[in-house]
């Protein structure tokens, strides 16, 4: 029986709590303006829901303009997905003010307007953000501000946040506004890469720009566009700009002590893009490095061996130092192969064969045509030389010469030609005798 009336206060509880609960529900939900702000909310879905597949439809039809046809199905792709909450939030928007001109409420098309705004962002945030970890950041931000305006909290959280503040001088930093400052910075910075990465491939495609043109004018709007998404960034805030300048003061100095080598490579980097002394593609040759130039950025040239080893060579390098630049105006280089053979030679005919091998290589220029010269009179060789013109150095050059050397060798072995090699004559004037005593 005590077990009995124990649970009495139990259920009444509970029934108060119920009775409580169908009460609100009655007094906001199961009433005509609620009622009817649901089924405004349904008639609009259903609305987007028609018309979103024509529009998807439409687009896909469209006829792209010419040369940009892989951005414009970039573009639809980006779309298509976002057609339906767009549509929907904009009939909810009409429905929002049509209730407000009329003095309606409209607390639950609101509501729903926070919702799709919420979910718009975070699939916008899906297909252009490519870390994963950013777009979980945008959906919790997205959501979080949709619940607090929803429930009325978003107001007031602002205020809080606004209050919580730190003044230095006549700058004042709130936690609202670092917090409005990083979102900026961040979408700014997005779009400044963004804006560059589609400029520059948009560049690489004009052939009348020179390789050093494009990477001097991409590396030019690359800096340019976020440096001023900083300071957008920056602005945001209250800060005012002109407090940069004791920020620039401290960094010339830095730039003067410490960081001396760095602004001379970037300078020196400037310098080879204006005065395109070398470019993407050019074959060099600096102190015992020999290569073609893969890339140049602000601080060093990539020049790749035939061995495919990348040299980083600092920009400053190749302004103070003696560069060998074998494609600077043409790409055309002569190279020279020393050769001899012997005395006993018929010397014509291996000027000939030496000529003819040369002339069988792919590679060796047949204008200017290969040539052979006799040298000089050497101890033990008559001297040769053979000179060909090549217009791919950065094919190599010992495997062209070893090709033609093989070649010689069989046209003189087939020719009986032979090559020299030291030889020492002893001559004895006069002869000694020599006394052999048996001990």
């Amino acid at each position: 029986m005590d077990s009995v009336f124990q649970l009495v206060p139990e259920l009444a509880r509970v029934q108060e709590m119920i009775e409580r609960l169908l009460a609100w529900l009655a007094a906001n939900v199961f009433v005509l303006g609620p009622l009817l702000q649901f089924i405004t909310v349904g008639v609009a879905f259903v609305i987007a829901r028609l018309i979103s597949p024509r529009i998807e439809k439409l687009l896909e039809s469209a006829t792209p303009p010419k040369g940009y046809e892989r951005y414009f199905n970039n573009v639809v792709r980006f779309i298509k997905p976002q057609i339906l909450p767009v549509i929907w939030i904009v009939l909810q928007w009409f429905t929002v003010i049509a209730a407000a001109q009329v003095g309606w409420s409209s607390h639950v098309i609101s509501g729903v307007v926070s919702l799709l705004t919420a979910w718009i962002i975070i699939r916008l945030a899906s297909s252009v953000v490519a870390d994963p970890a950013w777009s979980r950041a945008i959906a919790v931000i997205a959501w979080t501000i949709a619940a607090l305006n929803i429930v009325g909290w978003l107001e007031p959280t602002t205020t809080v946040l606004e209050s919580m503040a730190v003044q230095f001088g006549d700058v004042r930093v709130s936690i609202l506004g670092v917090g409005k400052a990083i979102v900026a910075l961040a979408f700014l910075l997005w779009l400044a890469g963004f804006a560059s990465t589609t400029l520059e491939r948009r560049m690489a495609l004009m052939t009348s720009m020179s390789p050093s043109a494009r990477v001097l004018v991409g590396k030019f709007l690359k800096i340019s566009l976020f440096s001023i998404a900083v300071v957008l960034a920056l602005n945001s805030i209250g800060i005012d700009l002109t407090a940069l300048a004791v920020f620039s003061g401290a960094v010339g100095l830095g730039l003067g002590f410490g960081l001396q080598k760095v602004a001379a490579n970037l300078i020196s980097g400037f310098i080879l893009l204006l005065d395109k002394s070398v470019k993407p593609g050019d074959v060099i040759a600096i102190g015992e490095t020999y290569g073609w130039i893969n890339s140049l950025s602000a601080r060093y040239v990539s020049v790749i061996t035939r061995d495919g080893t990348e040299h980083l060579i600092p920009n400053e390098e190749l302004i103070s130092q003696r560069v060998e630049n074998w494609s600077h105006s043409h790409r055309m280089v002569r190279q020279r192969v020393a050769l001899g053979v012997s005395y006993e030679s018929d010397l014509h005919k291996a000027i000939e064969l030496v000529i003819e091998a040369a002339k069988a290589e792919d590679r060796v220029l047949v204008d200017p045509e290969p040539n052979c010269l006799l040298k000089g009179f050497g101890d033990n060789a008559v001297d040769l030389e053979l000179r060909f013109w090549l217009k791919d150095p950065q094919n190599g050059l010992a495997n062209i010469k070893n090709n033609i050397l093989l070649r010689v060798w069989d046209l003189f072995a087939e020719h009986d030609i032979s090559f020299p090699f030291p030889q020492r004559q002893l001559h004895i004037d006069q002869v000694v005798p020599v006394r052999i005593e048996k001990s």
